[in-house]
């Protein structure tokens, strides 16, 4: 069994002894253990994102007294410039903030929503079947944009920078350019075809000759930048009633959309109460629906919570059984019960509930798997008294910020707004285009999550941030679809449960279960004699490429900061002040 170093330092062989080397004395100083992830450290704050310079550009909003929603905020429009694949003002997301002078953690929901033009059968044929095409790669693949609402309505409630300070360094990056990495540069290759058919699309992503930008190139969004300022100098509802909505507004007219000037003229954000467990003492806040990410990381850490994780050790098969078994019955119960609380009635209480999942827990036979076709949804109701980018950042005020937001599939539809140099989302697709049908990532969805005018469409974003008696802990979340619900979870998990220090926990071998298809997703690193133990369980277990990207921060109990930048996006990057 793999044992990690402890966060309170070093506990099994993850060391080398390295030699002796003389001083000019002649006395011998050994160089001895060391852990084998490093978190970067601070003692006054730290930003954890998936692009250097975010986390640059963040880390010097704190350095120069901007608190962590300052940073959190500049952050956010600076990745819309260097991330087009995920960071983005055309999609939408959510984001906790968690403030310790006060003790409330708030969530702000900025979610896309669904046209007031949207039907409930509107990405079906004539023969009643859904269509993924139409929910994905057209116009009408494209809610309501949330995230300029949303990102200025958490400066303006909880900043102190004006707006347009936050956007100054996001233009500075689109009108002068940054040098591309080399995801990047794949990240275009890779998504090329979709971009080829559509014009602005074109200039925006290749150059002016139709050849492929190389690792290195300076690239620069005039159109982008043009955009940035007029909601630096007017405001956010220049986004929504602007000349950029009338950008908006025209693209979709012109290629059948049915999002209207009134549609982006309607929108608003909404600040809700965060969903709430606990987990061996710890106080877990994640995001409420129209995310399921919130309900489902209680639900789930609720019924492991009767289990020695622990001593049953760290990806041991016992483990990723009693996790696959818990993440099995929550996929379960999202199919059935999530979807937008104010259109649906979500019995969250009752899927949170401990006395829930006790009931669930009993289900589970320590020795077999529980096939899928034999797991319904269960009962929640009598215990009643949902390719993206994360980041964390926290400051020294005790302030903290988990954030996670995106377009959907990298780079979204792939259709650029003509004249204003920004992707649409296509976040249609995580409606149920039919109830009882999978969407992209493999997730079936039910009535409640079928397609209504001004819905929010379900997500599965869980931005999480723990506390420990009364104070900020861990800041986490992940991009992922369907895996981001059990990459959070297992962030928390490593941290609590195995002891691991921040990095190691964001590190590791990840494994993922979601109820259909029926079998344990494992990234590379799991044992082969783990996988021979769990397929004479009853599991089906398939390796795939590796899931999520979980940029963490944990803050000691001496105040330190520890920050995990996930190496599964090679431009992760945290940084400390």
């Amino acid at each position: 069994m793999l044992r990690f170093t402890s966060r309170r330092g070093p506990r099994l062989a993850l060391c080398a002894v390295l030699g002796f080397f003389a001083t000019s004395a002649g006395a011998q100083q050994a160089i001895l253990e060391g852990e084998r992830f490093h978190p970067q450290e601070s003692r006054h704050g730290m930003a954890a994102t998936s692009h250097y310079l975010a986390s640059q550009i963040a880390r010097d909003v704190m350095q120069d007294g901007g608190n962590a929603v300052d940073a959190a905020v500049t952050a956010g429009f600076a990745l819309a410039v260097t991330q087009p694949r995920s960071g983005n003002i055309g999609g939408g997301g959510f984001m906790l903030i968690s403030d310790e002078d006060s003790g409330k953690v708030v969530a702000i929901d900025y979610r896309e929503k669904a046209p007031a033009a949207a039907f409930e059968t509107m990405f079906q044929n004539d023969a009643g079947e859904a269509v993924p095409e139409l929910s994905r790669y057209t116009h009408n693949a494209s809610g309501v944009p949330g995230t300029v609402a949303g990102l200025a309505l958490a400066l303006d409630e909880y900043g102190t920078l004006s707006l347009a300070e936050a956007l100054a360094p996001a233009i500075d990056l689109a009108e002068n350019g940054f040098a591309l990495p080399q995801r990047f540069v794949e990240g275009i290759e890779q998504a090329s075809e979709r971009f080829e058919q559509w014009p602005a699309s074109r200039a925006k992503f290749f150059k002016p000759d139709g050849s492929r930008y190389q690792v290195g190139d300076t690239y620069r969004q005039p159109a982008l930048a043009a955009t940035l300022k007029r909601i630096a100098e007017h405001g956010p509802r220049e986004f929504y009633a602007g000349e950029t909505a009338e950008l908006i507004a025209a693209e979709m007219e012109k290629h059948g959309g049915l999002m209207t000037a009134e549609d982006l003229a309607d929108y608003r954000p909404a600040i809700r109460e965060p969903v709430h467990g606990t987990y061996r003492g710890y106080d877990v806040y994640a995001m409420s629906p129209p995310s399921s990410g919130g309900a489902h990381i209680v639900q789930m850490l609720n019924i492991l919570e009767g289990y020695d994780i622990g001593a049953m050790g760290f990806n041991s098969a016992r483990t990723i059984h009693v996790m696959s078994e818990a993440m099995k019955r929550a996929y379960a119960d999202r199919a059935e019960y999530l979807g937008d609380t104010d259109f649906v009635d979500v019995p969250l209480a009752g899927i949170t509930s401990k006395a829930y999942a006790d009931a669930l827990r009993e289900q589970i036979d320590l020795g077999r798997a529980t096939p899928s076709d034999s797991i319904a949804a269960g009962d929640p109701l009598p215990y009643e008294s949902n390719e993206t980018t994360h980041f964390s950042i926290a400051d020294d005020s005790g302030l903290a910020v988990s954030n996670t937001y995106t377009l959907n599939f990298s780079y979204g539809s792939g259709i650029v707004v003509d004249g204003a140099g920004f992707l649409l989302n296509n976040e249609m697709d995580d409606f149920s285009a039919k109830p009882g049908t999978p969407n992209a990532y493999g997730l079936i969805g039910g009535e409640a999550n079928k397609i209504e005018p001004e819905k929010r469409m379900l997500s599965s974003m869980t931005p999480t941030i723990v506390k420990k008696d009364g104070k900020n802990f861990l800041i986490t979340g992940s991009p992922g679809g369907s895996r981001i619900i059990t990459t959070t979870l297992q962030v928390v998990m490593n941290v609590i449960d195995h002891d691991m220090n921040v990095q190691s926990a964001v590190s590791v071998p990840r494994t993922h279960h979601q109820w259909l298809p029926d079998e344990i997703r494992i990234e590379e690193g799991i044992s082969p004699d783990t996988i021979a133990l769990l397929e004479a369980m009853g599991h089906t277990v398939s390796q795939q490429e590796a899931m999520g990207a979980a940029q963490s921060i944990l803050i000691e109990d001496d105040g330190a900061f520890t920050g995990g930048a996930d190496p599964r996006r090679s431009t992760s990057s945290a940084m400390g002040l």
